[in-house]
């Protein structure tokens, strides 16, 4: 099962439908998405999930409506029932007695948004990616729903999506808070554990990588080292060189993996990172010299 069907039905399965005012904002949340159609005077709501049409069927029970079919279409879940003085119409869910309602009552707006998502929500895999979202097929619900989830601090953003519209977001403290807000306790735990472990695991493949780039770079920067003491050697000029600068090539030579600190501190009188690289240039600058004279091996 994906998270986002652990999460509906999580929320399907709230036992929270005492409050027949709330039951009916809920379902009002179902019919501002884009799941929900009217055609031939009849309403129809259409999910793949079981626990989301048995929710939508509870509400319309306890909205003492109950002249209504459960059919498969394919992999989804359809219900239909035909329009009657007892179902809102879907086209008058944003105007002012619902919008002042929502306003004023947080419990009243909660459900709102539990229906909403439960109509036509979706959340990605936290694992992989963090992506919430709601699609409506009328703008203007897309927007009354954000202006609800801003008075929580929860920030969507709005995106037209071919004959839809997106309501998302891609923060994962905003999808946390979403889930808060719509009561998925559970998923909300869920949710933190798979974030913390993610973040975690980020961390260590950043460490890990960083790690690789230094090595990568002292092994470069080592076989270049060694190429230059080896070439003096061969010439017969590293015999010539200072006592100390001697001492840092044979230090080299016997410890090609590590990086100049740990040189350093091989040395009889150890130095710091910045003593050995400037011995090491020192090299490197009498091996270019010795090259462009022509001194071969």
């Amino acid at each position: 099962m994906s998270f986002s069907s652990e999460v509906k039905e999580e929320v399907s399965k709230l036992n929270n439908l005492s409050n027949k005012e709330a039951v009916k904002y809920e379902f009002l949340g179902y019919l501002s998405t884009n799941h929900v159609t009217i055609e031939s005077n009849k309403l129809k709501f259409s999910t793949e999930n079981e626990y989301n049409i048995n929710r939508f069927g509870k509400l319309l029970s306890n909205l003492n409506y109950q002249n209504y079919e459960i059919e498969m279409s394919g992999k989804n879940f359809c219900i239909t029932i035909p329009i009657s003085k007892l179902i809102p119409n879907k086209e008058k869910i944003t105007k002012n007695e619902v919008e002042q309602n929502l306003n004023s009552n947080e419990l009243l707006a909660k459900a709102f948004v539990r229906g909403a998502f439960l109509g036509s929500g979706s959340i990605s895999n936290p694992q992989n990616t963090y992506h919430l979202e709601i699609l409506f097929a009328e703008r203007q619900n897309a927007e009354f729903v954000c202006k609800i989830l801003a008075k929580y601090e929860i920030s969507f953003k709005i995106l037209k999506k071919k004959s839809d519209y997106s309501l998302y977001t891609k923060d994962g403290d905003d999808i946390a808070n979403f889930l808060a807000l719509i009561q998925a306790n559970k998923s909300v735990l869920n949710f933190e554990d798979i974030r913390v472990l993610r973040e975690i695991r980020n961390h260590v493949n950043r460490k890990v990588n960083c790690e690789t780039a230094n090595l990568t770079k002292i092994v470069t920067a080592s076989v270049k080292q060694i190429e230059d003491i080896n070439y003096l050697q061969e010439i017969g000029e590293l015999k010539h060189l200072s006592e100390a600068l001697q001492e840092i090539a044979n230090a080299r030579l016997e410890n090609p993996e590590v990086s100049l600190q740990e040189l350093g501190k091989m040395l009889k009188n150890p130095i710091g990172k910045s003593g050995v690289n400037h011995r090491l240039k020192a090299i490197q600058k009498i091996a270019e010299e010795k090259r462009e004279k022509g001194y071969k091996i």
